[in-house]
């Protein structure tokens, strides 16, 4: 069992008497962790199985008959349902054994999507449940190798509760960037052979997508959503264009948008919005939309999964694996947003993190020598916000931090 970040907390959570629901994409590993933490389990569905799903899509109140079967013990009974999104109703069977009793049994649903419960109104148990979200491996939970590592540290732009990083547990085996910008880092993926990991995520896209898409009746034909599907991954991290999509997919412009919400249903990508706050009247205000994983996002794109593809052109890729990695640690910090900052005359930023009244600029550039030319688009930020911006970042490969100006220090990306 590796180590995960949020471990430690859902341990404190989980043991709360409320409904514990748990969202986030396939191979995050939403089920082994909470296995892990929860121990012995008196019941466990699994709804992505098709008889076991047939069966309470059937008749949910199956579960209740099997849980008022239980013997009464000190301690509560574990429930554990996975896909738990495939039987909407099921939601109504728990909250009414909940509310009879809600020492007796402790339920834990997780899902993959929230398309489904989205659209059929579902019950999410108000006033009931902890929501808890899942997402790809952090820095913390899997070192670089030792050559990529900097010894000095200094403070990062988004720092992490340290005390919470792995729970005790061992941390993910190491790797390089070029490793994490050709993979990705699902866990599912880190913690198999080099040789198996193009194969696993080119299943993930061709398989796990395909079966979710059409067991829940999404997408009426295949073959339009999968162009859609390699253009958006080819476009992640840019500008939407929903146009351009629609005329390369060969689908209109609702359905373009409606399959990018499909994306965020399934938690597979996210929005990354236009910085406001500036007084320049030429910003652009259209949305980023990233893949919640570099390597999803290679195998989507139908790129080659080697290193030697990465090396071709790795810029937009490293900037990418730096967004999603300050996305993650905003989601589990539970409070800020990730923005971004262009204008129509070249100027921007590349991500802007919004904590409260404090805002953090970065530029990410795949340089090994920074200069303080890297930062003009930092400090042209900065003197508009001087008391919000005290300090910026430039994260790119150079070995050591570097105080490029009073304001900007060059990250490594290990430090990030």
């Amino acid at each position: 069992m590796f180590g995960r970040f949020i471990a430690k907390r859902w341990a404190l959570h989980l043991a709360r008497p409320y409904v514990h629901v748990v969202f986030g994409a396939r191979q995050t590993g939403k089920t082994t962790l909470l296995r892990h933490l929860l121990g012995e389990v008196a019941l466990s569905l699994d709804f992505s199985q098709p008889r076991q799903r047939s069966e309470y899509l059937r008749d949910p109140d199956r579960l209740i008959q099997a849980c008022r079967a239980m013997p009464r013990r000190r301690r509560a009974s574990v429930v554990l349902i996975d896909e738990a999104q495939n039987v909407p109703a099921i939601f109504d069977a728990v909250q009414h054994l909940y509310d009879s009793d809600r020492k007796r049994w402790r339920f834990v649903l997780c899902g993959s999507t929230a398309r489904k419960l989205r659209t059929t109104g579902a019950n999410l148990l108000p006033g009931r449940a902890m929501l808890h979200h899942l997402y790809p491996l952090m820095v913390a939970e899997r070192p670089f190798t030792a050559e990529e590592t900097c010894a000095i540290h200094v403070p990062a732009p988004l720092p992490l509760p340290a005390t919470a990083a792995t729970a005790g547990e061992p941390a993910f085996p190491a790797s390089a960037l070029i490793e994490r910008l050709t993979y990705g880092e699902l866990p599912a993926v880190a913690a198999v052979p080099a040789r198996d990991r193009a194969a696993i995520l080119r299943s993930y896209t061709t398989i796990y997508l395909e079966e979710e898409l059409r067991r829940e009746a999404l997408i009426k034909a295949w073959a339009p959503f999968a162009r859609f599907l390699q253009l958006a991954a080819a476009e992640s991290g840019r500008m939407l264009n929903y146009a351009k999509i629609s005329k390369d997919a060969g689908v209109s412009l609702p359905t373009v948008k409606s399959y990018y919400q499909l994306l965020e249903d399934m938690f597979v990508g996210f929005r990354v919005t236009a910085f406001t706050g500036s007084p320049r009247k030429s910003l652009l205000s259209t949305e980023r939309f990233f893949f919640f994983d570099v390597g999803v996002r290679n195998a989507a794109a139908e790129l080659a999964l080697q290193a030697a593809a990465v090396r071709a052109d790795p810029g937009p890729l490293f900037e990418q694996w730096v967004g999603i990695e300050l996305w993650k640690r905003l989601q589990y910090l539970g409070s800020g947003k990730l923005q971004y900052l262009r204008s129509k005359g070249g100027a921007e930023v590349d991500f802007i993190v919004v904590r409260g009244r404090r805002l953090i600029p970065i530029e990410v550039k795949w340089t090994e020598n920074p200069t303080l030319e890297d930062a003009r688009h930092l400090l042209g930020f900065m003197a508009e916000h001087p008391q919000a911006a005290p300090q910026g970042y430039v994260i790119c490969r150079c070995r050591q931090p570097l105080a490029l100006s009073a304001k900007v220090i060059a990250l490594p990306y290990s430090c990030l």
